[in-house]
């Protein structure tokens, strides 16, 4: 349990330094907790179903939601459901899945992470004023694809 709880912490204070000084966006914070509220539905879905006898979510699947950017979630799942704690080939799986995620959000923050995000943040948000226009959807997603200016 400590384990998540630091995890979450540090995620949480990575998450505001990264934005603070300007290496990503609010974006990336919104699809931490994106993906975490699919990770803890799908875990909540397998577990009911393993209850039931039901068909079951494939753990590839539950690896993939903890690999992108849903491992916060996933830990919660498994904590307060007390599901997929005990098999450790799949739980060596999660914390590669995780370790993985933490690596890359480690490397956005070198040098060439960080131009690359800024290349196809700033392709991306062509694509989206060149495709829709400007209404207040576009208006929102660009402001969630701003870095802010650090001091």
């Amino acid at each position: 349990m400590k384990t998540f709880y630091c995890s979450t912490l540090l995620l949480f204070i990575g998450l505001v330094y990264s934005y603070w000084f300007g290496y990503t966006p609010v974006l990336l914070g919104l699809i931490y907790l994106l993906a975490s509220l699919v990770a803890y539905y799908l875990y909540a879905k397998d577990k009911k179903a393993a209850i039931n006898g039901m068909w079951r979510v494939p753990e590839n699947t539950l690896h993939l939601s903890a690999l992108f950017g849903g491992w916060p979630g996933a830990m919660v799942a498994q904590q307060r459901l007390r599901h997929k704690t005990k098999k450790m080939s799949f739980r060596l799986m999660f914390y590669i899945t995780f370790l993985i995620n933490i690596g890359f959000v480690f490397w956005l923050h070198t040098p060439d992470g960080s131009t690359q995000l800024h290349i196809y943040l700033y392709r991306f948000e062509y694509f989206l004023v060149d495709q829709f226009g400007s209404n207040e959807v576009v208006t929102m997603l660009l402001v969630l694809t701003k870095f802010h200016s650090a001091l």
